[in-house]
């Protein structure tokens, strides 16, 4: 028949509508004010503590909603956001430091629902409320870091092949070797040519030296680096925070944006994104003089360093580790009651501390804590101005060769103890960043937004029902009809895509793509009603109207999905919103005004022979 859709095709139909509503459901359910309690600081969820936090609530009247316990972590249900403030307060003074009690929304959406991967729609920062902070970050001490391993790992191949040299030291972006003969010199040369990716070799025989010179490229990669990397560790603190759907990008060649939809947390989450820490392990100098050094004669190859608590130490400059290969850090006691962290490194790390301490048992070996702090000034060229704070905050004795686990001790307090394992355990920046701006959005300004959202798309939906309904009779209702299944489907759609997430502007996505969705429906019903004026039949004339439309309305629609393609790709932020919806939202118009549409054109008047006319 000319207008009947083979058996298959109306089921696939059915079937993407079908599973379009179903993932758009768990929206209908709304949302528990929650409490979430995360063990990352050192503590363990058990069902104690689940027995601790149910007593602890009920004892002060408050009666949750819901109790769960799942990856780790406690979700409190409770029925109005003065029962969570109040829970919080009592949990964080119940639980005390070795647990992170965080405000925030869980989906109130049956279980059934979780289980086949149903999800609410992601709210963005200005529809949920939270915080915003954009971040800078210093890039010359990113090459500064890179330089200072690049000297350390020269001076580990020199020693190595048993090359004599004066000294290895940096010189703004390069590193300068001096070499004690000529003969060390030429060995010299052999060995480190084409060696290190990312330098050139520039020599002068005449005074033995060599100078490594740092390539533009290797510049311009290490500062990309700096931010891709960044960016992870961010997003790893993130995790810790217990924050769901964060955004965090680049923005610009030295700024990361970083929104945290239902935070009303911002001391701890400044506290724990803006902390740039790491350790360094180097031996204590125990050759030279500790006072020689402190009036003034600090012996070449070693230098003086702050003690926590007071006094200096007299280390080696040879770094043994950085805090590059921590791959855990858990803060504990020990064995006298005194806060600790143990430390995992990874493969790479633990070799090396390995061959560092083979041969140094009984020697001293200290534990730098480096912090860099933020001032709030600038300085003359522009770059953020940070305070490089370098403390000795341990001393050990080797009792034997190292590996890749091992403690460290004399922290000070259990909080320094519980932050620095956070710090470490989530990585260690590799240049510190400071926050330039920050926003804080109320969930009650994010309510108004909603409402306000809301109640455009739906004005709008209901004028152009209206007017479809009037204009074009029974068709307009089946034009109706799929726009209706047009809005489920993009609402189900971004709700089963991970990360994506809906931001006003998105709205006005999606209430463009309604008028879009529109504007295809009267572009084949216009010519529908073309063909019937031509004396065609009405069989003929749905037929036609289809087919003659298709062209005008894809070319219309792809060149708009290559637009919003390319806000995608370059945009940030809202535009990267708005480009998402609209793309959704085109491709689910043309599926509901061409197929969708025609499906039930096909079932109501497809079937009847002697139609004589529509009513369009």
């Amino acid at each position: 028949m000319l207008n009947r859709y083979p058996l298959w095709k109306n089921l696939a139909i059915m079937l993407i509508v079908f599973f379009g509503a179903l993932y758009a459901l768990p929206n209908i359910y709304g949302e528990d004010y929650a409490v979430q309690i995360s063990a990352t600081r050192g503590g363990e969820i058990t069902t104690q503590t689940l027995d601790q936090v149910e007593r602890t609530l009920r004892q002060n009247n408050i009666e949750p909603r819901g109790l769960s316990m799942a990856d780790g972590q406690i979700l409190v249900r409770l029925d109005s956001d003065d029962d969570q403030l109040a829970a919080r307060e009592l949990l964080v003074d119940e639980l005390g430091l070795q647990y992170i009690v965080a405000l925030n929304l869980a989906p109130a959406m049956p279980k059934w629902l979780a289980a086949i991967g149903g999800d609410p729609l992601k709210l963005g920062l200005d529809l949920r409320g939270g915080v915003h902070f954009l971040m800078e970050v210093d890039m010359e001490e990113a090459l500064r870091k890179m330089n200072e391993q690049m000297v350390t790992t020269v001076r580990d191949r020199l020693i190595e092949e048993r090359i004599r040299y004066r000294g290895v030291a940096e010189d703004g972006n390069d590193i300068v070797i001096q070499l004690r003969s000529p003969e060390d010199f030429q060995s010299a040369v052999s060995t480190l040519r084409n060696e290190y990716a990312g330098y050139e070799m520039r020599t002068e025989a005449g005074t033995q030296t060599i100078r490594l010179a740092m390539t533009e490229q290797n510049l311009q990669e290490i500062r990309a680096n700096a931010i891709d990397q960044n960016i992870t560790i961010l997003r790893n603190r993130v995790d810790e925070l217990g924050v769901a759907e964060p955004l965090i990008q680049r923005q610009g060649q030295d700024r990361i944006v970083v929104e945290l939809p239902g935070v009303q947390d911002t001391a701890r989450a400044k506290e724990i994104l803006g902390a740039t820490a790491t350790l360094e392990f180097r031996f204590v100098d125990t050759e030279n003089s500790l006072q020689d050094a402190l009036q003034g004669r600090v012996p070449f190859g070693s230098r003086l360093f702050d003690q926590r608590g007071g006094g200096k130490q007299l280390l080696e400059n040879r770094i043994i580790l950085t805090g590059d290969h921590i791959v855990n850090a858990q803060s504990g006691f020990d064995e006298n009651g005194r806060p600790q962290v143990n430390i995992t490194l990874d493969s790479a790390g633990g070799r090396m501390m390995s061959l560092a301490t083979r041969d140094r048992i009984g020697d001293p070996m200290a534990t730098v804590f480096i912090e860099f702090i933020a001032t709030g000034e600038t300085l003359e060229d522009g770059r953020l101005d940070f305070q490089r704070v370098e403390e000795v905050v341990n001393v050990a004795t080797i009792q034997a060769r190292l590996g890749s686990g091992f403690r460290i001790t004399g922290i000070g307090s259990v909080q320094d103890a519980q932050n620095l394992s956070l710090i470490l355990r989530a990585g260690a920046l590799i240049a510190p960043i400071q926050i330039v701006e920050e926003r804080t959005v109320g969930p009650s300004l994010g309510a108004e937004n909603v409402r306000a959202g809301m109640t455009a798309i739906l004005a709008g939906f209901v004028l152009v029902l209206i007017f479809m309904g009037i204009y074009y009779r029974k068709f307009g209702l089946v034009a109706n009809l799929a726009l209706l299944t047009n809005l489920v489907m993009i609402v189900g759609i971004m709700s089963l895509i991970p990360g994506a997430t809906l931001t006003m502007p998105g709205m006005a996505g999606i209430l463009l793509t309604v008028g879009m969705a529109v504007d295809a429906n009267v572009i084949i019903f216009e010519r529908i009603r073309e063909e019937l004026k031509e004396g065609r039949s009405p069989q003929q004339a749905i037929a036609r109207g289809y087919e003659n439309a298709f062209s005008t309305i894809a070319d219309a629609n792809i060149t708009t999905l290559i637009t919003a393609l390319i806000l995608f790709a370059v945009g940030t932020g809202s535009i990267k919103g708005f480009a998402v919806t609209l793309a959704i939202g085109i491709v689910t118009s043309m599926f509901t005004a061409i197929l969708g549409t025609r499906a039930v054109i096909n079932l109501t008047w497809g079937r009847n022979k002697r139609l004589t006319e529509l009513s369009i």
